[in-house]
């Protein structure tokens, strides 16, 4: 049974996540084109601030203080939609952590602590969700995982298996949705890297300020790309031709790639900057001083603004997204010769 998915200005649209970067570019992109929200974060008081800024633009917003990695505060974000709107038609699992620094040298707590919100946090809101949409008649579920959801990274590998534990658990929620004809739609969303507060908010153990590797794609398109989602049944979303670069090629070349990883990664996701002493992060707390802000105003490395290649694949162009994706796939092959 496929799922009858509203336009977005009927939908109620829950965003985890909500108070930066992606998830607070999806909020204010939503409630312009007339969405009621349900916005989940951990800080309550920058929840409140996005809320009345909303609201004075005609949009009507519930929000929860919870942490993802928590049960009980995941079921509160479902229950606070049902008592205030009646129902669920999207959820967005978008709240995310990082940690930057070689595998061997990271706190174990700090591994837990991620893979806590960046994988059970999607494991929770996905049940929920269903659970809730089983109830009324169904909806969208759309997890956001990452270029790295297919491709081991240096440097962020806690994050890369985080990110590949979540592909597998929406691909197996979606197989079993289908088995029973469950009314509801689940996307895995891929961007690659994008400019938000992430390096910013990850916790850092490197000598030097973390930075993401180029290309870096604007939120928006991300945002764009998440609300397509929820009224088009979609598998999965590469963002960036970026991302649909790095998964082509270890898919097809996992030895060249890697070669091509450890040539670069390493340097290009150190800054020129020494790491700030007392450096605050986000990864067990947020971090209030960087709350509402959707970018982090790359410096040393321009934003691509937009994307060909995910605005041809979400319009169902599929001959040119193929030529690009084919040529994402020789540029790949390209970059790992030897010179």
């Amino acid at each position: 049974m496929s799922a009858k998915l509203r336009n977005i200005n009927e939908q109620v649209i829950v965003i985890t996540g909500a108070s930066s970067g992606i998830g607070l570019t999806t909020a204010r992109i939503a409630a312009e084109q007339g969405a009621k929200l349900v916005l989940a974060a951990r800080n309550g008081e920058a929840l409140d601030q996005l809320a009345s800024e909303l609201r004075r633009q005609g949009c009507q917003v519930a929000t929860v203080a919870a942490d993802v990695g928590n049960v009980a505060d995941v079921e509160r974000i479902g229950q606070t939609a049902i008592d205030r709107y009646g129902r669920i038609d999207t959820w967005v699992n978008n709240a995310g952590v990082g940690t930057f620094g070689r595998l061997e040298d990271i706190a174990l707590e700090d591994h837990q602590r991620l893979f806590q919100t960046n994988f059970w946090g999607v494991v929770n809101g996905s049940l929920e969700a269903v659970r809730r949409m089983k109830q009324r008649g169904g909806g969208t579920l759309i997890n956001v995982g990452s270029e790295v959801s297919d491709v081991p990274v240096p440097l962020q590998g806690m994050y890369s298996a985080s990110k590949h534990a979540v592909k597998a658990f929406t691909e197996s929620l979606r197989m079993e949705l289908q088995k029973e004809e469950a009314p509801i739609s689940v996307s895995l969303i891929k961007p690659a890297a994008i400019d938000t507060l992430f390096a910013v908010h990850a916790k850092n153990y490197m000598d030097k300020e973390a930075v993401l590797p180029p290309p870096v794609y604007a939120p928006e398109i991300v945002a764009k790309a998440i609300l397509h989602c929820a009224t088009h049944p979609k598998r999965e979303v590469f963002v960036g031709g970026a991302s649909k670069f790095v998964s082509a090629g270890h898919a097809h070349m996992p030895r060249l790639m890697d070669r091509y990883s450890r040539a670069t990664l390493f340097s290009q996701q150190k800054s020129k900057f020494d790491k700030m002493p007392g450096r605050p992060d986000a990864l067990h707390a947020p971090d209030p001083s960087h709350t509402l802000r959707e970018r982090q105003g790359m410096t040393e490395r321009s934003v691509k603004e937009t994307s060909a290649y995910t605005t041809l694949s979400l319009n169902k162009k599929p001959l040119l997204t193929a030529l690009l994706g084919g040529g994402a796939l020789f540029a790949a092959w390209k970059l790992t010769q030897p010179r």
